[in-house]
């Protein structure tokens, strides 16, 4: 069988991993650090854990569909809570506001803040669901590679994937789109900020991406008991279940091109050759460093980055949920700083995650663990954050105390930083960047890294800066795109249909 080498293991290396296995691929995973999991990783000390990415999970039917093509039982592996409330929110007036599950609980709470907008409310849930339906069967379910023979004249289903495109696509900002639904402007503050969930900023990313309220208010949010660690934990175990071979503490130098084909990975220690060649690492960075290519890519806007603090608290804060968003005053001056000026803002919206809310083995009795984030731009000239992390620390801290979370200054324990500088480090991201490429801009989903390189044969990319985006179940997604793209390489198969997120051969993830 031929041989594939995923470099990274991040979620999508793991994923890609287990599906190709499990499809009768040998594989091979090269990840530099010591630890799996990318950007989901954690921190442990003084009876503290802290998850160092991702802190939300949604749509836990894509991983279980993920195991159940492997022939695994998920619950066998993870043990998966839903949280609910699904997040608190605060403004600087003393506003608070829970979102639920239950629709009917959350138009209650809106009700109490922004009782003209319940009618709006309804019709917007509407719309976003009919997005999010539309992608799904579209744009989530099919790689870039694949778009060109979707839209082709001669597909069956032409005219109603073009029409399917087209309702989805806008020429709207998602804060246009807010403003025409919502008087109130917390609930545009509220709606912008899932732009934030792909690094993007509100006043530029494109309409289509309010489906993403639809994902977590329509099918909930959810916790691994553990932590959201626990995810690639499992997965490095499916894979090594599996016969994967996982070298750790080894740093990819070189993709090895020969003519147009990339045939091996040069290590430190030796060269390993392969038929196929999967990126689980930044994509940017892969074309950059690994290929020393600067192609189109390397020009596109970074996503933004992030400021984060972990806080081992050693006293509880009953004000808090599991997660938790502070806005900030002026949300358009925030991005415009982030975005425009690539300069922290000096008014932060600050998002605090509280898993000891939920989850007693993250923290020691009567404590708290605080994952604090802030977005930050992507890194620049213009910011250097060894000398800016203190005071940023400080004025964070400062606004939490203000905001309600009395005495966190003295509760301090422990404490860690991540900065931006740290994230293009530790995992190789393009500037220190979180999402990949921004999907700042109207054509910004379809101009992403695609899953299958353009220049290079038997080069595969997955994760979150590749199509179809960040995220945990974009990321499980887009490896199960590459798999399948393989597979059907290697059979030399061409296939023209597409699936939904529904569909599998034998295995169906039930949405």
């Amino acid at each position: 069988m031929k041989e594939v080498i995923v470099i990274g293991g991040g979620l999508g290396g793991l994923a890609t991993a287990c599906r190709l296995a499990k499809s009768g691929f040998p594989v091979t995973i090269i990840e530099k650090n010591e630890r799996l999991g990318g950007k989901v990783n954690l921190i442990e000390a003084n009876g503290y854990r802290f998850d160092t990415g991702a802190s939300l999970l949604t749509l836990p039917e894509i991983l279980q569909e993920l195991f159940s093509f492997c022939g695994r039982d998920l619950t066998e592996y993870l043990s998966l809570v839903p949280l609910d409330p699904i997040c608190r929110y605060f403004w600087e007036d003393g506003t608070t506001l829970d979102i639920y599950k239950d629709l009917e609980l959350t138009k209650k709470a809106i009700a109490q803040i922004a009782p003209d907008d319940l009618a709006s409310f309804d019709t917007y849930i509407r719309d976003a669901r009919a997005k999010y339906e539309i992608s799904k069967r579209t744009f989530l379910a099919t790689s870039l590679n694949k778009l060109p023979k979707i839209l082709s004249p001669s597909n069956g289903r032409f005219f109603k994937n073009l029409l399917d495109l087209l309702r989805i696509s806008s020429l709207k900002t998602l804060d246009k789109h807010n403003k025409s639904y919502f008087r109130s402007p917390k609930l545009r503050q509220l709606f912008n900020r899932y732009a934030t969930y792909n690094g993007s900023s509100p006043y530029k990313i494109p309409a289509t991406f309010a489906l993403i309220p639809y994902v977590e208010l329509g099918f909930g949010a959810w916790y691994p008991i553990g932590g959201i660690y626990e995810i690639p934990r499992s997965l490095e175990k499916l894979a090594r279940e599996l016969g994967v071979s996982i070298l750790t503490k080894t740093e990819v130098k070189k993709i090895v091109v020969e003519g147009s084909r990339a045939i091996a990975v040069e290590t430190p220690d030796k060269t390993l050759k392969a038929h196929y060649i999967v990126s689980n690492a930044d994509g940017v960075e892969t074309y950059r460093r690994l290929l020393s290519i600067n192609n189109r890519f390397v020009n596109r806007e970074p996503s933004c980055s992030g400021f984060v603090l972990m806080i081992g608290a050693k006293k509880r804060f009953p004000t808090l949920a599991h997660h938790n968003i502070f806005f900030s005053k002026d949300y358009g001056a925030e991005f415009e700083q982030i975005f425009d000026k690539l300069l922290p803002p000096d008014n932060p919206t600050i998002y605090v995650c509280a898993t000891s809310k939920t989850d007693s083995t993250q923290a020691p009795d009567g404590c708290e663990n605080l994952f604090i984030m802030v977005n930050a731009p992507y890194l620049t000239e213009k910011v250097n954050w060894s000398h800016y992390k203190k005071p940023y620390r400080d004025l964070i801290i400062g606004k939490l105390e203000k905001a309600g979370l009395d005495g966190l200054e003295k509760s301090i324990e422990f404490e860690a930083t991540i900065t931006p500088e740290d994230f293009a480090q530790n995992t190789r991201s393009n500037k220190g960047s979180i999402y990949g490429i921004s999907s700042n801009g109207i054509l910004s989903a379809f101009l992403r890294i695609p899953n299958k390189s353009r220049e290079i044969d038997n080069l595969y990319f997955v994760g979150g800066a590749a199509h179809p985006g960040g995220g945990i179940p974009l990321v499980l997604l887009s490896a199960r795109m590459v798999s399948e793209m393989i597979v059907e390489n290697s059979l030399g198969i061409q296939r023209h249909g597409h699936r939904g997120l529904n569909s599998h051969k034998s295995n169906p993830c039930l949405l």
